[in-house]
């Protein structure tokens, strides 16, 4: 099986979409991850990469009700798939690891 590897953006998405659990579409997770790291975040790229997460199978999409507001255009929901859940526990734990090794002198560095 090949190695399961999530770039940092990637890997912010695909956390938010699961803190986001059934509301989880462009804005509010362009929101969501805007406030909670106080970074900001193209829609552009944002579309890019959940695009990208679903063809590489770590997230899927349903589309929503269509309303007047968005010109009957329906909101596209996104959720984390089981490879999806395995990526990020591959990535917590690769960080993990290297946070361990880390030599407890090197965290005290001014």
């Amino acid at each position: 099986m090949k190695r399961i590897q999530l770039g940092e953006f990637e890997e912010i998405v695909l956390l938010t979409v699961g803190i986001l659990h059934g509301n989880a579409f462009g804005v509010t997770i362009k929101d969501e991850i805007e406030q909670r790291l106080d970074r900001e975040v193209a829609i552009g790229a944002l579309q890019v990469t959940l695009r990208r997460l679903e063809s590489k199978g770590f997230l899927k999409s349903k589309q929503g009700d269509t309303n007047e507001a968005r010109r009957g255009r329906p909101k596209l929901f996104f959720e984390i798939t089981a490879y999806g859940k395995k990526a990020l526990d591959y990535s917590k734990e690769s960080r993990d690891e290297l946070w361990k090794a880390l030599p407890k002198l090197v965290l005290k560095l001014k």
